[in-house]
């Protein structure tokens, strides 16, 4: 508003990483209620294109504001060292027109995910308060929660939500349970896994005893299907090996001239060479120069760029393959449980980093959800982005937990259980449990960055699981849990996702047993006239 006047000469400070020019001798251009001016810069925003504005709890001893668009990005904190934050609030009330006629108060009061006010309508939660209270009791204002999912009317705006502080229930307590310790239980004579489900939820609740894992392993990440036999997964550990071979001749037989042209392949064999001598070279099977595991890990990670040459090779995927090539010990099975793996994890490698800009700012959902508080802070110290996270998520904490640890948390988190983002929960629960010492010693970037780098190997995984789990339960049996939080619990499915995941589409494995099954029934079956229940995938 031109003529607020916060009292003082405004100096609240911008602070943000990023170096903003400063430009005293020209004026930002204003657009109607768009810009923010301080002494060490400026920026503006549209205020339709504004989703919240949070002030900072009184708990933290500062007093600043947040904004964020949209998008979910929040801007640069704004610091108000001599008071001003009511001023400000109240200015931006001022503007909004309120309409004339009730009924359009009452549509707005029964369904403000679609109801406009000018601009300034995706902030509806700062002046709910202000209108009369005896206009808010109305007939209308008895939609339900499950109708503000429902498509709106052509006239109407959707794509916003009311931001209201939703409470959680108790955290319940959760336990760890027994390891899965008898395979052969869950097979049935001709080897088949009787209750993959059941076989999951085991090894969520308490991983796989060591003797049981480069079994099991195989099935968690692909390699065989759970419905395939013994024989069947004889058969396909021989066409695999076959397949495995062809890709390492491939790349051996590429000549010095040939790699010479070829700067591409030269680069992964550069990337990859130099990532082996640096991987897990504590571990007695990575240990001393001339060990034959280092020689695996190269191999494998040069054919699965012959396998997948426009991803190739991209550092941290030897912290990825070491621990499967340690319990395999085998170069074929490490090598397609990796492809398993990767079918997981392949978009955290992408160039465009779209997928970790996707988990971060999931991360920071869930964990808004769970302790604004500690939100306010991180934003408060230009941390809101969580990129302090991101080795975390590439990796599945690879380098945070001992290499034991990594065993039995990869395992877990292959079941897919409760939710495919467990990982997230996990990283949310590790920062709750920070959360007293990063706002107790009041960190800057800098620091909280040094502190979470500080935590690896000091956090215990039994604890970190536990809290996970506890979180899910507890956001789960919210009945007024938000939008955007249902669907990174995959409680809800986001409306422009409507591709397939690629996590649907059939493994080569899955091809080879359907053929397998085809000639077992040709030549041991006579035909009965039904059409069979599964329909044979086809390979992509």
């Amino acid at each position: 508003e031109t003529k607020f006047d916060p009292g003082y000469e405004p100096d609240w400070a911008v602070i943000s990483t990023v170096k903003q020019e400063r430009r005293q001798e020209h004026p930002p251009v204003r657009e109607k209620g768009t810009v923010l001016n301080c002494q060490w810069g400026s920026f503006s925003l549209p205020l339709s294109e504004l989703y919240s504005l949070r002030r900072a709890r009184f708990s933290l001893g500062r007093n600043f504001l947040v904004l964020t668009t949209r998008g979910g990005d929040p801007l640069p904190p704004l610091h108000f060292q001599r008071g001003g934050a009511r001023e400000l609030l109240k200015a931006m009330q001022r503007p909004v027109n309120m309409p004339s006629d009730w009924s359009s108060l009452q549509r707005f009061i029964q369904d403000p995910y679609a109801t406009t006010f000018g601009g300034f309508s995706k902030v509806t939660n700062f002046f709910r308060g202000a209108l009369p209270h005896t206009h808010q009791e109305s007939p209308l204002s008895n939609r339900s929660p499950q109708d503000a999912h429902c498509p709106h009317p052509a006239d109407e705006e959707p794509g916003f939500e009311l931001i209201t502080c939703v409470k959680l229930g108790p955290r319940p307590q959760v336990k760890r349970g027994k390891p899965l310790d008898n395979w052969d239980q869950f097979l049935d004579p001709e080897g088949r896994v009787i209750d993959p489900q059941k076989v999951k939820e085991l090894v969520f609740r308490g991983g796989i005893v060591p003797s049981l894992r480069r079994e099991v392993w195989k099935f968690l990440l692909g390699f065989y299907p759970w419905n395939s036999t013994t024989k069947e997964r004889e058969d396909i550990l021989r066409v695999k090996t076959d397949e495995y071979f062809r890709m390492k001749v491939q790349w051996k037989s590429v000549s010095e001239e040939q790699e010479m042209r070829n700067s591409l392949f030269r680069g992964y064999r550069s990337l990859i060479e130099r990532d082996v001598n640096r991987t897990d070279r504590h571990n007695s099977f990575f240990s001393g120069n001339e060990n034959p595991g280092l020689a695996l890990l190269h191999d494998v990670l040069m054919t699965y760029c012959m396998y997948n040459f426009d991803l190739g090779y991209v550092q941290g995927m030897s912290d990825l393959l070491s621990p499967l090539l340690f319990v395999t010990q085998n170069e074929v099975e490490s090598f397609w449980c990796l492809t398993g793996f990767m079918d997981l994890v392949h978009q955290n490698f992408e160039e465009s980093q779209e997928a970790m800009k996707q988990q971060l700012l999931q991360l920071s959902v869930l964990l808004r959800a769970l302790d604004p508080e500690l939100c306010d802070y991180l934003d408060s110290q230009d941390s809101g982005s969580l990129c302090f996270c991101f080795r975390w998520l590439l990796i599945w904490f690879k380098r945070e937990f001992s290499f034991e640890d990594i065993l039995s948390l990869w395992e877990v988190l292959w079941t897919r259980l409760p939710c495919e983002n467990f990982h997230l929960l996990m990283a949310s629960s590790i920062l709750e449990s920070q959360k007293e010492e990063l706002i107790g010693s009041n960190h800057d970037f800098n620091s909280i960055l040094k502190h979470i780098n500080e935590l690896t190997m000091k956090l215990d995984l039994q604890s970190i699981l536990c809290g996970a789990e506890a979180i899910y339960l507890q956001l789960t049996h919210c009945k007024e849990l938000p939008l955007k939080v249902q669907e990174v619990l995959g409680l809800r499915v986001p409306c422009s996702s409507s591709d397939e995941s690629p996590n649907s589409e059939p493994k080569e494995t899955d091809t080879l047993l359907t053929q397998s099954e085809a000639r077992g029934a040709s030549s041991c079956q006579p035909f009965n006239g039904q059409t069979p229940q599964r329909t044979p995938p086809t390979y992509p």
